[in-house]
């Protein structure tokens, strides 16, 4: 079994991994259109919203169509936004485990 010392130095080499991937996450642009590009939304890798913009003829269009277009790049977003931190996120923990565990 590892020593705690080698733990510690461990668990202090992830949270600098973790403290500089928060970093790239915010630093990180996410761009997303739905509706043809009526509607284009940023987002950062940390799920910030960042910037959303839409085209001035797409609200001419019914209420119901801009909702769940919008609806749908918002969506879109959160989703794409959190792949990104999960999968970087892992790239950091993967390295880090605990002998005996799982």
């Amino acid at each position: 079994m590892a020593g705690v010392g080698t733990l510690l130095k461990q668990a202090q080499k992830m949270q600098r991994g973790i403290e500089a991937l928060q970093a790239q996450l915010e630093a990180k642009e996410i761009e997303v259109t739905s509706g043809g590009g009526a509607v284009k939304l940023k987002v950062n890798g940390a799920g910030k919203f960042l910037s959303l913009a839409l085209d001035p003829e797409f609200l001419k269009e019914d209420a119901k169509t801009v909702s769940d277009t919008l609806l749908a790049a918002i969506q879109d977003g959160a989703k794409q936004a959190k792949a990104y931190n999960d999968a970087e996120m892992e790239k950091v923990t993967s390295a880090f485990k605990v002998p005996g565990a799982f």
